[in-house]
């Protein structure tokens, strides 16, 4: 394009300010923000000018600018958190949110979020109180506990009773138990942070209490024991049982924690599943603290519990970071709902949507699957080649390492598109459904999937399909 020409296109470019009021009159800005819409025709403008000036054809049409705008817009003002369809069946997928909470949670949080609450007021006083009540008791309640306090994940709590109980002091850990999970947490790092000096004791795969008790001198702040629940170490192997240890801390004066990550309320091996310390197995053995995530094999919100002595936990409740780490009042809402739910069990395992999946018998995940066969073979025809094969689901969320649970799922073989090509199309939808690849076929495992959700995943399936 000629230096003359490039000015006169460069001249013609309409304004801002009239294609804003063009964009006023626009359906298709229907309940975008101005400043949205003024930047993204700043950002518009400006592309057609760099093509302009680079050679590049283009046009300067008006519709055209305000349809590409408009493009911009939406991209700016679409939520980023949106839902998305777990056919992974993996429960508690940390990517995909973990747990899903359970209807009490989410109206007694609807109920919360719409009110002022007395998240800190005691009504019956009328004067200040403190938000962990709310929930303190049931904990208590239901794990034999003398005390407990919630804060924003494990990790936290963690670093919280460390920081309370070791600070500048020594906490003893067996090699085998300095794990690191999701997001890069490592014990020895947490360690670093809480302010406390890490005593390792033991062989990666053998520890003896001998081991805990040469390593006490003068320094020795705490007895750290570690629960392997996102990893399993076979062979020839030794550990210390945590009853072991408490006896141990008794005898030299040494307090002594155990970081559960996965705590469960309920005995899973009733339901199949190998058998997990519950919570209440744990402060029976008289541990001074023990911590555990309430949004694991719990089945609750994002939270860090803290249950144990009393003395201990009331140091914990003075420390200065516990109100860094403190939980919200939805948070509050949410795990209050589900933890009531577990002073029935039969109650829990039906409402509670993670112990639901990992507990549903095998015939019941068959009934679901030979149901999403029939929807997407009428949907699909003979797009593909669609049978049902007995796989295995996981339980996920660093909880029961290396367990596969039977499943039955849906194994689809494109025709016209390749299966990656198919999983990636899938993944783009909307919503977004996130299945997995196995042996060149696209598996979509029913155990994750929720009431309703068969339909869309049918229906998408037949228009990337149909499509191609």
């Amino acid at each position: 394009m000629a230096p003359l020409d490039k000015h006169n296109s460069l001249k013609h470019l309409p304004g801002v300010d009239h294609l804003l009021d063009l964009a006023k009159k626009d359906d298709r800005f229907i309940g975008i923000p101005r400043s949205v819409i003024l930047d993204a025709l700043r950002k518009t403008l400006d592309h057609i000018r760099q093509d302009i000036l680079a050679d590049i054809e283009t046009s300067t049409d008006h519709d055209t600018i305000l349809l590409a705008a408009n493009i911009l817009a939406k991209e700016k003002v679409r939520p980023r958190l949106v839902p998305v369809i777990n056919a992974t069946g993996v429960v508690l997928h940390t990517n995909l949110g973990r747990s899903l909470l359970c209807e009490d949670a989410l109206n007694n949080i609807r109920t919360i979020a719409q009110s002022y609450s007395n998240l800190e007021l005691k009504i019956e006083t009328g004067k200040r109180g403190i938000r962990y009540e709310a929930v303190d008791d049931l904990i208590c309640e239901l794990t034999g506990a003398q005390s407990a306090i919630v804060v924003n994940n494990n990790a936290g709590a963690v670093l919280l009773a460390l920081n309370t109980i070791a600070k500048d002091r020594q906490v003893v850990v067996s090699r085998g138990e300095l794990v690191e999970i999701g997001g890069s947490f490592r014990v020895p790092d947490v360690m670093t942070k809480s302010g406390c000096i890490l005593k390792e004791v033991g062989t990666t795969n053998r520890t003896h209490l001998r081991d805990y008790a040469d390593a006490v001198s003068d320094s020795t702040g705490l007895f750290l024991k570690v629960h392997a629940s996102n990893y399993k170490i076979e062979g020839f192997t030794a550990s210390v049982d945590l009853k072991d240890l408490v006896l141990l801390g008794k005898d030299k004066n040494i307090p002594v924690m155990e970081d559960l990550g996965s705590g469960t309320l309920i005995d899973f091996s009733k339901y199949g599943l190998p058998l997990e310390p519950t919570i209440a197995d744990s402060v029976r053995t008289g541990a001074d603290i023990i911590t555990f995530s309430g949004d694991k094999l719990l089945g609750g919100p994002q939270a860090g519990i803290i249950v144990g002595q009393k003395k201990t936990i009331d140091l914990i409740k003075k420390n200065p970071l516990t109100r860094a780490l403190r939980i919200d009042k939805l948070t509050l809402a949410a795990l209050e709902s589900t933890l009531k739910l577990y002073r029935d069990e039969d109650t829990a395992i039906q409402k509670i949507p993670t112990l639901r999946m990992l507990t549903i018998p095998f015939k019941d995940i068959c009934k679901k699957s030979d149901v999403l066969f029939k929807i997407i073979k009428e949907a699909l025809g003979d797009l593909a080649d669609i049978e049902v094969a007995h796989l295995n689901s996981r339980p996920g969320g660093g909880s029961f390492p290396e367990l596969n649970l039977a499943t039955q799922c849906i194994t689809i073989k494109p025709k016209n598109i390749s299966v990656s090509k198919l999983e990636m199309r899938m993944r783009l939808s909307t919503p977004s459904i996130i299945g997995r690849i196995e042996d060149n076929k696209y598996i979509i495992d029913p155990r994750t999937i929720q009431d309703g959700q068969e339909t869309v995943i049918s229906s998408t399936l037949a228009k990337i399909l149909v499509k191609k």
